[in-house]
């Protein structure tokens, strides 16, 4: 055995940010365009690609359970490495899939692969840090993440004026390109094996009732639950609140997508390294993030209540929303993530982080209905309920802190051992000694 090293390095940490940013130029280059993107692809009309990719999306929900269990399994960076060539298969497909039956077939696969992705790629990070590390490379994963889908829209947005419809084409081989260009730059990453990575929870005939039993990491779920409606909110419902409610430029809702774009990319690190660096519990720091989109969504029923005329000050106050509900993400996200993360016993956190990924994709699956129709009744009524949310999402995970595993609370120091085989984690400060 070698010399133990003091540190929170993580060996190839540099792998799954890389990787992210490659991944995200491929999905930046369609996810803005969903729909006229599969129309060109596939050449099928509006109304069918809607309705395939809106049942596919929600079958595809179903592949969440099998991703955890395979997790446990075979671990996530297998699993990751799976589904990155399943998406890189379905997108080099697309382009050929012009019957009703194959776009369906090829969108069910794609699907579920892309809804399984987030979980294992928590799983990853989860087995390859620990402690504060973990944090910080969830925030820097989500900030190159977020860089390369700003700057897929941009390439495609290019590829699209100068070549036309063709280019949705071109767009879907890039897509397909960065996932298989994304899979090799994961193989530096190790994982990283604690103490008690073993102790006391084994995989082995536990299953999913393990995670029904977990009340604490239940509320956690839902909590995340409540706040993913808020991150909804940006897509969904802001672009219909400032058409229809305050009758402003559809500009405005171009402005606000790149305002979040481009402070997540730039800010989003350092964001999360104050936030660490100031000791807060990951708890916490995930509820004053759910407090700030409390914050953002009032102002938005202030504005909805005076609906300026001016329009110099309708787009100032919208931007100035826009950045306090990008400051609530830039806190909420990596503090929620990795506090899912850690709260999950090593042995089953495939299971574990599948189960918490079930509120994102539950959330996306609700939000546009339950959006659409409160604003029917009055613009500013869809606002009032993501209020209250918010701060039902803040008071559950203050709530549940004492009762999560005090390492999951707040990171404690780790000695980073290295050997022949693979790096071992040794905890060297003490947690607060917070009760499950």
């Amino acid at each position: 055995m070698g010399n133990a090293v003091r540190t929170e390095r993580i060996p190839g940490e540099w792998a799954l940010p890389v990787a992210a940013a490659v991944n995200g130029v491929g999905t930046g280059m369609y996810v803005p365009f969903t729909l006229v993107f599969f129309h060109y692809v596939t050449g099928l009309s509006f109304t069918v690609v809607g309705l395939v990719l809106t049942v596919t999306g929600l079958v595809g929900i179903a592949a969440l359970p099998l991703a955890g269990t395979a997790v446990d399994r075979y671990g996530a960076k297998r699993v990751q490495l799976a589904l990155y060539g399943v998406r890189a298969v379905g997108f080099a497909l697309y382009p050929f899939a012009h019957s009703l039956a194959a776009f369906a077939v090829v969108a069910l696969v794609t699907a579920a692969a892309d809804r399984a992705f987030p979980a294992v790629q928590s799983s990853l990070i989860g087995e390859v840090a620990r402690g504060a590390g973990r944090d910080r490379l969830q925030a820097a994963t989500r900030a190159l993440q977020n860089a390369g889908n700003g700057a897929g829209a941009l390439l495609a947005t290019l590829v699209i004026a100068f070549a036309g419809t063709t280019g949705y084409t071109y767009a879907a081989w890039g897509n397909a390109l960065s996932f298989a260009l994304a899979s090799p730059l994961l193989l530096p990453l190790r994982p990283v094996r604690g103490r008690d990575e073993s102790a006391g929870v084994t995989a082995r005939g536990a299953g999913y009732r393990l995670v029904l039993a977990d009340r604490p990491f239940l509320v956690v779920t839902g909590a995340n639950f409540l706040n993913a409606l808020s991150y909804s909110a940006l897509s969904v419902l802001f672009p219909l609140f400032i058409v229809e409610w305050l009758h402003g430029p559809a500009v405005l809702t171009g402005a606000a997508f790149t305002i979040n774009t481009v402070l997540c990319a730039v800010a989003g690190v350092f964001v999360s390294g104050r936030v660490r660096r100031a000791g807060a519990r990951r708890t916490r720091a995930a509820a004053l993030g759910a407090g700030l989109f409390a914050v953002a969504f009032l102002a938005q029923i202030v504005l909805g209540t005076l609906r300026p005329d001016s329009g110099p000050l309708l787009g100032g106050a919208l931007i100035a929303v826009v950045v306090v509900y990008t400051l609530g993400e830039l806190i909420h996200s990596p503090a929620a993530e990795v506090l899912a993360v850690s709260a999950a016993p090593a042995a089953v956190r495939g299971r574990y982080l599948a189960a918490y990924q079930m509120s994102w994709s539950l959330a996306k699956a609700v939000a546009p209905s339950l959006f659409t129709a409160l604003l029917a009744v009055d613009g500013r009524v869809p606002w009032a309920v993501l209020v209250l949310t918010s701060a039902v999402a803040a008071a559950l995970l203050l709530r549940v802190e004492r009762h999560l595993p005090a390492d999951a609370v707040r990171p404690v120091a780790e000695t980073v051992v290295r050997t022949a085989g693979a790096e071992t984690a040794e905890r060297t400060g003490t947690a607060e000694n917070v009760r499950r």
